[in-house]
């Protein structure tokens, strides 16, 4: 005989039924990251995605999906099962889409950008949230991380759970523009390191190269949570009637969060331009610094030089040529309107 579990939240105790039978050998098909319904805010059971849409249609049950990279085949049975929209299904399975939301009757669909530092590079991934009564499910492309994090966050507090699918979302979008925060951070730490080579040496071709590409990349990054403002304002102001108005406060929380990181990066990018102009200033003042000293030479060596050109012309009729001392004489010459040369240049820095 199967006995209830009973689980107490902060002021409840909510008699939960046993989950039903599972397979034991069963496993989630590909592409199924978690699929697990919640009563109450409580994790009830794991559910095949064939009869996620029963249990999504119970009072008081949500269920809540996440895909990664999922065939069109489990698309196709996901939409089914909540009778998505097919325009946000294909959506989904192109993966090619900005930041936007749009409403399909009484479903929502939220498309963010998510972002990873991948070999030093910026990677760039998509989530794909479907959200409606009773169901939430995010899709996910290319670089992203888990949300198993936020799902085992949110399973310990489930009086915050139980509020339902849109505070998921919030979850969701929260994590995501949070994550946006250690690829600022990795890039301010490698600038703050190119400030410092600057100083001490021109830059080279590959520092070049290096700086182009961190600021092509934060320009990528900042169209990507560019418009994410305008999905977390909407989501805010009462105009989604999929969000409760008692969360609207959470999303402007997350509004705040990705206007700090549009700041941070233009922050980013005005350094690195400013980096950028400091090296060519370095590199021009050295440039000006070595043209100085090759002037300086080459006045020094003018001197002596202009002087055996012109002894050294073989006219019979030159009085010096029967001076008795005139050779030392010209040496004489030569030497002290060098060392005069090279005292000025010194004095005023050309040497």
């Amino acid at each position: 005989m199967s006995v209830a579990h009973v689980r107490f939240t902060a002021s409840t105790a909510v008699e939960i039924p046993d989950d039903p039978p599972v397979d034991q050998g069963h496993r989630h098909e590909a592409g199924v990251v978690a699929s697990s319904v919640y009563a109450h805010g409580v994790r009830i059971a794991d559910v095949p995605i064939d009869e996620a849409g029963e249990w999504a249609r119970k009072d008081g049950h949500v269920v809540w999906i996440g895909l990664l990279e999922p065939e069109a085949k489990l698309l196709k049975c996901v939409q089914e099962q909540f009778g998505l929209h097919p325009l946000a299904v294909e959506d989904a399975t192109n993966a090619h889409q900005r930041p936007k939301l749009e409403q399909y009757g009484d479903a929502l669909f939220v498309v963010a950008r998510t972002a990873q530092m991948v070999d030093k590079r910026i990677a760039f991934g998509e989530t794909h949230i479907f959200i409606g009564r009773g169901y939430i499910v995010s899709v996910r492309h290319g670089a992203s991380t888990s949300y198993t994090s936020v799902r085992q966050h949110w399973e310990t507090c489930p009086t915050s759970l139980a509020k339902g699918e849109d505070f998921i979302l919030y979850a969701i979008l929260d994590f995501i523009v949070d994550n946006y925060m250690p690829v600022l951070e990795s890039i301010h730490d490698e600038v703050e390191e190119i400030e410092d080579k600057i100083l001490a040496r021109p830059m080279m071709r590959g520092d070049i190269e290096r700086l182009y590409m961190l600021r092509r990349d934060l320009l990528r990054l900042r169209n990507a949570v560019g418009p994410l403002v305008d999905v977390c304002q909407r989501l805010s102001n009462g105009s989604v009637p999929q969000v409760r108005p008692t969360l609207a406060p959470m999303f402007r929380d997350v509004t705040d969060h990705v206007r700090t990181v549009q700041e941070k990066i233009d922050s980013l990018r005005e350094v690195l331009a400013f980096a950028f102009e400091a090296s060519l200033l370095v590199g021009q003042s050295q440039e000006n610094a070595i043209t100085k000293r090759l002037a300086s030479w080459a006045a020094i060596l003018a001197v002596p030089t202009a002087l055996a050109g012109i002894y050294g012309m073989n006219f019979k009729n030159m009085p010096e040529l029967e001076m008795h001392y005139g050779y030392y004489g010209v040496l004489a010459v030569i030497i002290t309107t060098c060392l005069t040369l090279f005292w000025r240049f010194k004095r005023n820095g050309w040497l």
